[in-house]
């Protein structure tokens, strides 16, 4: 089912971001859904900023193959920069696409960096979704 701008959004819908957030992309490359990344901007009303942005953001969105080197190092340079409670998305090829990353390689990531994988579905023809969170009550 379309929305009143198009499909692009639809998919981006279901990553929880809202009008006037900031969102950090990491990983960008000519292989990443345009759709999905158009659908983002249009929610929030701003374009996405790169990796060398350096104020607080709302959130983040990695695009994460598996020859991009240590998913985990990235994870903690958008920690750096995420304000409290933003939401974390990592990108990774499906099953079967190049690039393809494990859920068990996107897990051991998270929880190197202080996370771990909330959620994951299809988010584009060619990508996944995952969501990480915090680690909450861990000691």
């Amino acid at each position: 089912m379309a929305t009143s701008t198009g499909d692009a959004p639809q998919g981006a819908g279901r990553l929880g971001y809202t009008t006037g957030q900031v969102v950090q992309e990491f990983g960008y490359d000519d292989d990443v859904d345009e759709a999905l990344r158009t659908g983002v901007e249009e929610i929030t009303g701003a374009e996405l900023v790169d990796e060398d942005y350096d104020d607080v953001v709302d959130g983040v969105i990695i695009w994460h193959r598996d020859d991009d080197g240590d998913l985990a190092d990235t994870l903690v340079d958008a920690l750096t920069v995420l304000d409290d409670g933003g939401l974390i998305w990592v990108f990774t090829p499906k099953p079967g696409r190049p690039g393809h990353v494990g859920h068990d390689d996107i897990q051991e990531a998270g929880t190197t960096a202080g996370l771990h994988a909330t959620s994951t579905f299809s988010i584009a023809d060619d990508w996944s979704a995952t969501r990480m969170g915090s680690r909450g009550r861990g000691r």
